[in-house]
């Protein structure tokens, strides 16, 4: 995306301001590397009320966590500043300042108004996450050594084929040669990732005290809106799955072949596994830690709950979240999420906690 010389102008003065220590967050590269919320994203502060539903429904339909809230939303604060009429100077339309190229490919009548439109929130927003996501998964399968929402910003602004030109971010010279700002990518990208805390706000998930229950629930939260994948996930986080005949079917179809993401058990594997190795299945982790059950009344933050069918067989664990709660992986076609304990699957098939 292009651009306003104004918005690059402004890139830069956020930079200098940020050297002289008038803001919290210290500019290096990759500096963001070490951003993390305590719900994967989900949080979202500093943004117009008409932005923010279609920022988070944009963050969820993006297979990819990397693509949080925080992330969208400064991106947009860049492009535009939020604003719905931004033009540049070459043609960028819209909050998401596409170029009509580009909209043409992306661009979707996401708001059901009857007219796909760069100009409208809701089409802007969700076609700027498609873009993104998919910039993410360009470059997460790149190889090049770089923090893979750095690439998939210089991607949106430079174009891919900058991107796989330099094999990473363009450095601070590129684009004297189109007669653009020297440094607009670099800028760019440097900015957003470092005004994404400034969009962080509270999560869906509180989490406070310590110890291995709460910091595995931490680690866990920064999953949520993580596709469900039957058979996916592992202690490096998510992958793609395999249907087995009855799981891991969407509409007819195998879903979970093409679904990077977690099953509930994988989930709790992930979370659990730099203090414990719990093993990969439901049944399995039940059988690890049955030894350490944990009455319904004394349930503490991490605690692995279990829910069998009625010959006995464990087909489903969640993480107690706290407050009548769960964290869980429920099934394909969807996410991990915050759940109702009561609800979360069928009363009559809970068979109880542990502690791991």
């Amino acid at each position: 995306m292009k651009l306003l010389i104004g918005a690059v102008v402004a890139a830069i003065a956020m930079v200098t301001a940020i050297a002289l220590g008038l803001t919290a967050i210290v500019l290096i590269d990759h500096d963001a590397e070490a951003i993390e919320t305590t719900d994967g994203g989900g949080g979202l502060q500093g943004v117009p009320q008409e932005f923010r539903t279609w920022i988070l429904r944009a963050s969820r339909a993006c297979a990819h966590p990397e693509l949080t809230p925080a992330l969208l939303a400064a991106q947009l604060s860049q492009e535009s500043g939020f604003q719905l009429r931004a033009e540049s100077t070459v043609g960028a339309q819209g909050p998401a300042q596409f170029m009509p190229g580009t909209w043409a490919t992306w661009g979707r009548d996401d708001d059901g108004n009857g007219d796909a439109s760069p100009w409208d929130i809701g089409d802007a927003v969700m076609s700027q996450g498609r873009m993104m996501c998919s910039l993410v998964g360009q470059a997460k399968n790149s190889g090049y050594r770089d923090d893979p929402r750095r690439l998939a910003l210089a991607g949106y602004n430079a174009g891919w084929g900058a991107v796989q030109r330099f094999k990473g971010v363009p450095p601070i010279w590129f684009a004297r040669e189109q007669g653009q700002a020297e440094g607009q990518t670099y800028h760019y990208v440097k900015v957003i990732m470092a005004s994404m805390r400034r969009f962080q706000g509270p999560g869906q998930l509180q989490i406070s005290g310590t110890g291995d229950g709460a910091t595995a629930l931490r680690k866990a939260s920064g999953r949520i809106g993580t596709p469900y994948s039957y058979g996916g996930g592992g202690p490096a986080g998510p992958s793609t799955g395999f249907c087995d005949g009855r799981n891991g079917y969407l509409g007819g179809r195998c879903a979970a072949t093409t679904t990077v993401g977690f099953d509930c058990s994988s989930l709790v594997q992930y979370a659990y596994w730099s203090s414990t190795k719990l093993p990969r299945t439901a049944a399995a982790q039940y059988g690890a830690t049955s030894d350490r059950a944990v009455s319904r009344s004394n349930l503490k933050p991490g605690d692995l709950l279990f829910w069998a069918h009625r010959d006995g067989f464990i087909y489903h664990v969640a993480m107690y979240a706290g407050n009548g709660k769960v964290l869980h992986a429920p099934r394909t076609g969807r996410h991990v999420e915050i759940a109702q304990l009561s609800s979360a699957m069928p009363a009559a098939d809970y068979r109880g906690a542990t502690r791991p």
